[in-house]
């Protein structure tokens, strides 16, 4: 069994380290994530210099056995790993985006769709659905992160950029269930309970967005929702978890980057993704980015492979976890 295929992992750098080939070699490997800043030199040095070494890097990539799915958070304005200035194509913020004219968002859209498939890029973490209950949120509001406050055009927009991904062969991944434009904290600096800001059209509007949108996909924070789950934000909440899969069966489930500080305090990478699989996520992100872990992959996979192999993990949801990315690999082939 691959259980490689679970993972989502990052790098530093503008080539393709050993340890990432040697991984997919010995555990397959079922996606990458590229980064343009780095968190541990502090600088835009990481893995993204111009649109050439770009589409090379991405090859590489999918050239490595099991043929990894390149990953971005492309969103716009401030969360944007290409940026025009290294001659990629401008994106505005989903704030800014949503005062645009109709005909306008769709030019930028499918100028940016076209430019992550020619470059290789099969999955983009976008569209944001969070709708911006609290504007001061430090993670969403505050950086123009979601469209609106008023949730109609929070799902106008996120059709819109389903349209031009479809269009250009590229996957979505809905983000960040259930919703966290309400939430007061930070997710990577410290765990952010949204028990109280949570609503529930929100959490409905990705039950009715994911399976229309291509690639079908949600990114799952981790966010603690005490009313589900008073002890496990829900990525390592079998009972958050089993809730969005009772409405979502066959949707991608992907957790936010493991490395965010609430879960470091708490378990640790390897803990957490351990917990993460046990719980039910399809795909584990671990981007080595806001910590370098790099040597640490391979043995988390060894463990994730003998908690398949001694019947800890369940073996039959496994299985079912690798056939989803294996099933968007084929669509986004």
């Amino acid at each position: 069994m691959s259980v490689g295929e679970l993972f989502i992992l990052g790098f530093y750098g503008k080539v393709i380290p050993s340890w990432l080939r040697e991984f997919a070699a010995r555990f397959g490997l079922g996606g990458v994530i590229l980064f343009d800043y780095s968190c541990q030199t502090r600088q835009y040095d990481n893995n993204i210099a111009s649109p050439e070494q770009v589409q090379s890097l991405c090859a590489g990539i999918a050239a490595l056995p099991s043929e990894p799915l390149v990953f971005i958070d492309q969103e716009g304005g401030l969360v944007r790993r290409l940026k025009d200035g290294l001659g990629f194509q401008p994106l505005p913020s989903a704030k800014d985006f949503n005062l645009l004219a109709q005909t306008e968002k769709q030019a930028i859209l499918g100028a940016t769709y076209d430019e992550l498939r020619r470059l290789g890029i099969r999955y983009n973490f976008a569209p944001v659905i969070d709708v911006d209950y609290n504007s001061d949120n430090p993670n969403i509001g505050r950086i123009k992160r979601s469209y609106s406050s008023d949730l109609g055009e929070v799902e106008a927009n996120a059709r819109l950029v389903d349209a031009a991904a479809r269009q250009a062969g590229v996957g979505l991944c809905l983000k960040h269930y259930p919703g966290i434009g309400g939430a007061l904290v930070d997710s990577h600096l410290e765990f952010m309970d949204i028990s109280d800001a949570l609503r529930p059209e929100q959490e409905e509007l990705f039950y009715a967005l994911a399976p229309d949108t291509f690639g079908n996909a949600v990114l799952v924070s981790h966010a603690i929702v005490r009313q589900w789950d008073p002890q496990h934000p829900m990525t390592l909440s079998p009972a958050g978890i089993g809730r969005l899969r009772r409405r979502l069966p066959d949707t991608l489930l992907i957790t936010d980057d493991m490395q965010m500080q609430g879960l470091q305090k708490a378990l640790g990478t390897s803990a957490a993704s351990l917990q993460a699989i046990a719980a039910g996520m399809d795909m584990i992100c671990i981007g080595n980015n806001l910590f370098d872990q790099e040597q640490a992959m391979a043995g988390i996979a060894a463990t994730v492979a003998g908690a398949v192999q001694d019947g800890s993990l369940d073996q039959t949801a496994v299985r079912r976890s690798i056939a989803r990315v294996q099933e968007r690999k084929a669509l986004l082939a």
